[in-house]
């Protein structure tokens, strides 16, 4: 069947009146970007155009409300940014509510608001910047010229807990473009050489993997302990 003898058999099953079908199909082919391909066979579709053409097909009723069950899963990531491109303006021009599952962490930054479930229970729900603020602050990463005297100075005059491991010095706090400046000037001042610096915010990935049990947190732990599971999560550090 071609992509609109698929849609043509689901507005029989949808019951859309006879005549609408016509003017309906040729809206969802349009939202999704398909109208040019309505007239071939989907068997020649990619996997990234028979996804859109499932969503069309969700459409048709006109909902208010869409479900999307890992629409991208088995794609490659160029047919994937092109399903959520087609995804996100589609949400921008009908202003429809999309429930999405998703294992792809990148994706579910497109959502206002997420639930993450571990075990059949939902542990957490919540926006995207609000969870990652569970997680704990911007890391800040340094690498310098002499590591032990280094960790020893910055824990004894920034105030904040600073973890080493091997060359690797480790200070979590807000606003980690700030504070590894403040980092840096106070190892300048010490006459110690900085050899590399890199600041990483948390992600949902973290938030995941420390709300799933895989990283354990003792509510009780020191602000070291705790950026030491947070390294762990991010398989930076090795018991």
């Amino acid at each position: 069947l071609t992509a609109e003898q698929n849609l043509y058999y689901h507005c029989m099953i949808y019951h859309t009146p006879r005549k609408t079908r016509d003017t309906r199909i040729r809206e969802v082919l349009q939202l999704v970007g398909l109208d040019e391909r309505r007239n071939d066979v989907v068997k020649t579709f990619s996997g990234g155009m028979k996804r859109r053409l499932e969503v069309a097909r969700g459409l048709l009723h006109e909902p208010q409300t869409l479900f999307l069950d890992e629409p991208t899963v088995g794609l490659d990531p160029q047919t994937r940014r092109s399903v959520w491109e087609h995804v996100l303006r589609l949400r921008e021009r009908t202003g429809l509510t999309i429930f999405m599952t998703t294992h792809y962490m990148e994706e579910a930054e497109y959502c206002d608001r997420i639930a993450i479930i571990d075990h059949g229970q939902i542990v957490a729900l919540d926006t995207p910047v609000a969870l990652k603020r569970m997680v704990g602050q911007d890391l800040v990463r340094l690498t310098t010229s002499e590591p032990e005297r280094a960790a020893a100075m910055l824990e004894q005059h920034t105030g904040h807990a600073v973890r080493r491991e091997g060359d690797a010095i480790y200070v979590e706090g807000e606003n980690g473009q700030a504070l590894a400046a403040n980092l840096i000037r106070q190892l300048t001042l010490a006459d110690i050489d900085v050899l590399g610096v890199n600041v990483t915010a948390p992600t949902l990935e973290d938030v995941f993997v420390h709300l799933t049990g895989r990283v354990i947190r003792d509510e009780s732990a020191s602000a070291k302990d705790r950026m030491g599971s947070r390294l762990r999560s991010r398989g930076r550090l090795r018991r």
